[in-house]
């Protein structure tokens, strides 16, 4: 039996969400619903444009980066997980680290942080529940193979790679090592394809992580659309079976597919007030591996995840409390 069930490695960030409006989004030149990368003055700028109009005030402030949030969603749910990443010695770094601590997440941080700057990432949420996202890396942005610890990976079930690390030339090489090492001791690899702006950007990445063989793909209709060069769902869907195992498809509101190697289960969207989009994607993520790390179907998997993805839509932030979560995960 394996010690973790699940080893993720991806950007390490706290995130900071502002509730505003679409007039202050347009002024700000970010596109709608994509993750932007900034560097640090240029972040410090924006939240300077933020205070100065009082009505935009921070709504929550949390550790963040899609595959930790996905890993703290299976820890509460009694899932173990060892997460590989970066932060600094400083204060958000200080957070970061305990906020993993509390959920029973172990990491490679154990062993020392450098000097530097966390990374940060700004969410800005508008009325229509969309997020558009603005990621200063600071130190994560230099996460390498010397972050991985090959003993942890090893006695894991489940290696998840975060999309993300694609766009660090550092960290797409971790991303490459991380797998070689998973194959090498018969450790499922999942990645997610994290952004669409990612994939457009960073195809010939993605295409060679998928080459050298995913089991598990996490992805959403958007991402899936610019991987395999497709509008038509049907031929999405066809192009998505001959790249990867098994996959799933998230379709925000239509719900979402998922498919195991040999049939496709087609989960429909659950009617829920949108307030917050912001790491639907991770709890869904999240909620799926620890569902098939206890022997779940795929089809069964992907039912608790949409109810839990569902459930996160209607609050602010991209991590649900464990109360919150268990309470959607035992909804009828």
């Amino acid at each position: 039996m394996k010690q973790y069930d699940v080893y993720g490695i991806g950007n390490a960030l706290v995130d900071t969400e502002y509730r505003v409006d679409a007039a202050f989004l347009g002024r700000t030149n970010y596109p709608k619903g994509i993750m932007t990368l900034i560097e640090e003055e240029e972040r410090q700028h924006l939240v300077k444009l933020l205070e100065k109009e009082q009505k935009y005030v921070a709504v929550k402030r949390s550790g963040g980066g899609s595959a930790a949030n996905s890993l703290v969603v299976l820890a509460q749910l009694g899932g173990t997980a060892f997460y590989s990443c970066k932060v600094a010695a400083d204060s958000p770094g200080d957070f970061y680290m305990k906020e993993l601590q509390a959920v029973g997440i172990e990491t490679n941080l154990k062993a020392g942080r450098e000097p530097g700057v966390t990374g940060q990432c700004i969410s800005m949420v508008t009325p229509d529940a969309e997020r558009t996202m603005v990621s200063c890396l600071g130190v994560t942005q230099f996460l390498s193979a010397n972050e991985l610890d090959p003993v942890a990976l090893a006695a894991s079930s489940i290696l998840y790679v975060e999309g993300y690390l694609v766009s660090s030339p550092t960290g797409f090489q971790a991303a490459l090592e991380a797998q070689s090492i998973a194959k090498n001791n018969d450790v499922q690899v999942a990645m997610s394809l994290s952004d669409p702006l990612m994939v457009t950007n960073f195809k010939s990445q993605y295409e060679q992580l998928l080459a050298r063989g995913i089991d598990l793909l996490f992805c959403n209709h958007e991402e899936a659309r610019f991987l395999t060069n497709t509008d038509n769902l049907e031929d999405c869907i066809s192009k998505l079976k001959a790249l990867c195992c098994r996959f799933t498809l998230t379709r925000g509101e239509a719900g979402a597919l998922a498919y195991d190697g040999k049939s496709l289960s087609n989960l429909p969207g659950l009617p829920v007030p949108s307030v917050d989009t912001t790491g639907a994607g991770d709890v869904f993520a999240g909620v799926f591996l620890h569902a098939i790390c206890q022997g779940k179907t795929c089809a069964k998997a992907a039912a608790v995840a949409n109810r839990a993805a569902a459930a996160l839509v209607t609050k602010f932030g991209a991590r649900l409390s464990q109360p919150d979560l268990l309470r959607a995960l035992q909804a009828p």
